[in-house]
């Protein structure tokens, strides 16, 4: 499937050496103030070749926007968006057309479709993420409206772990209502960072981590984690649509991804239930709210109304120069070495895809729970 989403729906497009890659997105509500730069400076985030940390791919990865949007706001109508591959270099693939790198979706790819576009992994490729960046653009600017924040950032590269205690702005009930200028002070401190990593002395030590990587021919992975400030309670629906399920399915769509948790996810395992559960309290207003948010600002599939708490685990990039063993197409024992530009670190890179991931789940289930109402 290449399409996410039921209310606010997307559909990407492209592989990583073909002529273009994009978006379609159908449900964005009319009369949003939108613009090529609104998305542009989310694609800034993620686009390769920002530091000596990342691929020496040089892609402006410049978005045009075809349709969907007259004078700078939405029309209810399907919005394309499209961002054309500049800088490919498909020759650095062809010594490898018939062989299974390691890591990689190239004999997966074969054995399902019978043929594959072997330059860079084609649609397999991290490269297709630009795509859901530019939408989830889109969705970040929709969810703002309704007091909705969206941030992410390294929690570890490489065994450097950045303090539980940071960042400073806290997931508790405290955080339910936070300062929006407390959170773009926030985001603004993670992308400063090379490595997207808040605390700056242990974004040296990751930096250090990865260059270190880097000069034996190797590559890191890490815990991206993603907090969604200003979420009201009664998000998800139960059993199968719950929140985490679908973001879940969100985030692990991202290739790079091979583990997720929320709140204080596998730690719960060696808790009892009474150190577990959140217990509920009245808040501001008599509002209710739990006192504590190791669920990570959901129960029952639905949101509670604190911050929403996820860790992603992304594994090493898998297109590394040291030699290794795989075989070609015809089963044939070979020795492998990769040439081509790749990220020693792909975790820097993702941290702004795994946060427009969670923005595009979302607004999906914002507009699914204002249909509700609406209805009832």
């Amino acid at each position: 499937m290449n399409s996410f989403g039921n209310y606010f729906r997307i559909t990407t497009f492209g592989e990583s050496h073909g002529p273009a890659i994009g978006a379609v997105i159908d449900g964005c509500p009319p009369g949003l103030e939108l613009s090529a730069e609104d998305i542009q400076a989310e694609l800034d985030l993620r686009r390769p070749g920002q530091s000596e940390l990342t691929t020496p791919r040089k892609e402006a990865d410049r978005v045009e926007i075809l349709s969907g949007v007259f004078e700078e706001k939405t029309l209810g109508t399907p919005i394309a968006l499209i961002v054309f591959n500049r800088d490919m270099r498909p020759y650095d693939y062809a010594k490898i057309k018939d062989l299974y790198r390691p890591g990689h979706a190239d004999y997966t790819y074969q054995k399902k479709y019978g043929r594959r576009d072997y330059r860079g992994g084609g649609r397999s490729s991290g490269r297709e993420t630009a795509a859901r960046v530019a939408a989830g653009a889109v969705a970040r600017k929709l969810l703002a409206q309704k007091g909705i924040q969206v941030v992410s950032f390294a929690r570890m590269i490489g065994g450097v772990w950045l303090e539980e205690a940071e960042p400073k702005i806290g997931d508790g009930p405290a955080a339910a209502n936070v300062d929006a200028g407390q959170l773009a002070g926030l985001r603004a401190d993670i992308y400063s960072s090379k490595v997207r990593c808040p605390h700056k002395k242990t974004a040296v030590a990751m930096e250090q981590a990865i260059q270190w990587a880097a000069e034996e021919q190797d590559s890191l992975g890490g815990i991206v984690e993603v907090r969604a400030y200003g979420v009201p309670a009664g998000l998800g629906d139960p059993v199968f649509g719950k929140i985490d399920a679908r973001i879940g399915q969100a985030v692990l769509s991202l290739g790079a991804v091979k583990g997720i948790e929320f709140g204080h996810g596998f730690k719960l395992a060696e808790m009892r239930g009474g150190e577990a559960n959140d217990r509920f309290t009245t808040g501001p207003g008599a509002s209710v709210l739990p006192e504590t948010n190791r669920a990570g600002g959901m129960a029952g599939g639905i949101s509670t109304g604190l911050p929403i708490i996820c860790r992603a685990v992304v594994k090493p990039t898998a297109s590394i120069g040291k030699f290794q063993k795989s075989v070609d197409a015809a089963g044939k024992a070979i020795d492998l070495t990769i040439e081509g530009r790749h990220d020693p670190c792909i975790v820097i890179r993702i941290v702004p895809v795994v946060e427009h991931m969670m923005n595009l789940v979302l607004i999906d289930l914002y507009l699914a729970q204002a249909a509700l109402q609406a209805w009832t």
